[in-house]
Formats: structure tokens, sequence, C-alpha cells
């Protein structure tokens, strides 16, 4: 996975006709450019109209929003790892805080989604974050870590090194707050150490991405961050111009 990460995660917008206008513009902008990643999270209806429309442009990545972490079997609604990739995704989000805390997804479901998306050959893009109280309390770095090391607890050392992570404070994801780049570059640091201790020096090339109402006024300064190794973008990644200026950064 080449630095910076540049995600764009749709959520629950952009149904498969829209998927395909976007991309017919986000590619008439210029599209992905080499030197970095570019990666885009439909939901999972509109995966395949995003697959077609981007045609032979093999440098932009798809993943889906979430995966279930059994292959297969009688769980209504849900998605496996191995299908996503048998639809053409090479990545998956897990953890992201709206699984977290809207739909009460816990930390041991992370760590079971890491490994059924590893066990299917996806690269897990998992999100970790504080809310306002745990931040306010002091309690960032213990939750972070807690987190993340449920989410990488199954996983292999040479595992962990292809994966990517993403510090996206609860209390800054789509209101406006943003943590300054030194807050995110802080946090980014405490991740990269612990990525070390538990993957090995490979580790420490993983990308740490920071997510949290990033829009195209502030991705210059965050990128600017030695630690920050790239966006995972809501919102803002809806507009394809506004997605394309972001990419510019």
């Amino acid at each position: 996975m080449r630095a910076p990460v540049f995600a764009a995660n749709w959520k629950m917008n952009l149904g498969p006709r829209e998927a395909a206008a976007y991309m017919e513009r986000f590619l008439a902008e210029g599209g992905s450019r080499r030197g970095h990643t570019v990666a885009f999270f439909p939901p999972a209806l509109s995966l395949a109209a995003v697959k077609e429309a981007l045609g032979e442009h093999s440098d932009v990545l798809l993943g889906v929003q979430n995966i279930h972490w059994e292959d297969k079997g009688a769980f209504t609604g849900e998605l496996s790892a191995r299908m996503a990739a048998d639809a053409g995704a090479a990545l998956c989000l897990v953890g992201h805080s709206e699984r977290r805390h809207v739909f009460g997804e816990r930390d041991e479901e992370c760590g079971r989604k890491c490994v059924a998306a590893v066990r299917a050959g996806l690269v897990p893009v998992l999100c970790v974050g504080e809310t306002l109280d745990e931040r306010e309390s002091g309690q960032t770095r213990d939750i972070v870590l807690r987190q993340l090391r449920a989410g990488i607890g199954g996983l292999t050392a040479d595992d962990v090194a292809n994966l990517v992570v993403a510090y996206e404070p609860v209390w800054a994801i789509g209101t406006g707050r943003t943590a300054t780049p030194g807050d995110a570059s802080a946090v980014h640091v405490v991740i990269r150490d612990e990525l070390a201790r538990t993957g090995g020096e490979r580790a420490r090339g993983v990308p740490i991405v920071y997510g949290g109402s990033v829009n195209a006024a502030n991705a210059e300064a965050l990128l600017a961050e030695p630690e920050v190794g790239g966006l995972l973008v809501g919102g803002a990644s809806l507009d394809p111009v506004t997605w394309s200026a972001i990419l510019r950064a």
C-alpha cells in the first residue's frame, strides 16, 4: 500500500446510478495519480457500478464498508470477506466508529473481522478512536491501544505489516471539529509504536491515516505531519470535485 493513502468512505450514500455518474466526473477531473493510493468504499450495492465505471483504471482500489467474520451462513443482511473479494474489493473497513457506536460492534468482533479479511486476501483498514468524553478524561491512549490490540490480536506479524490503520476520533467525525495536525500525529506515534512492537520493524511502514471532518481546507496541513500517512474522508468525498481537490493536497 503506497502512502499517502486517500480513502473515500461514502457510507450510505450514492446508489449505483449516482456512483457511476460520480466516477465519470472523477475521472474527468484527472482521477488518481501515481505516487499515492486512492481507494473508494461505496455502499455494497454500488460496488459493481464503481468497478465498471473505472474500467482499466487499475490504480484505484475498491473496498467494502463492513464484513462478517464468517465465510458463509445464515446471516441475513451480511456479506463475507470472500464475497467482497469475489466482487472486486481489495480492502475492507473494520471497526469504523459508526459500526462501533451506532451498531454496537465490539472489539472482539473487530478482531474476528480482521482475521476473516486477511483469510480472504483483503487488506483490513482497522479504525480506532476515542469519544469526546474519553478524550476529556485523558483516556485517548488507553482506548486507542485497546481497540488496536483487539483488532490485530489474531494476526501474524506479516499480517500486521500489511494492514492499514485509521485513527478517527469519534468527536471529530461529521461534527466539523478536526483534531489539530499535532494532535493527530501524537496519536499516530502511539499507534506506530504498538504496531512495531507487535509486527516488528516491517510494521513501521504500515500507513496510518487520519479521519474526522477532513476537507479540502485542512487536508494539506494534516498531510504535512510526518506521522500522518493519508486520509479517511467521509462527507467531503461525496463530491468528485472536492475529492479531487483533496487528492491534490
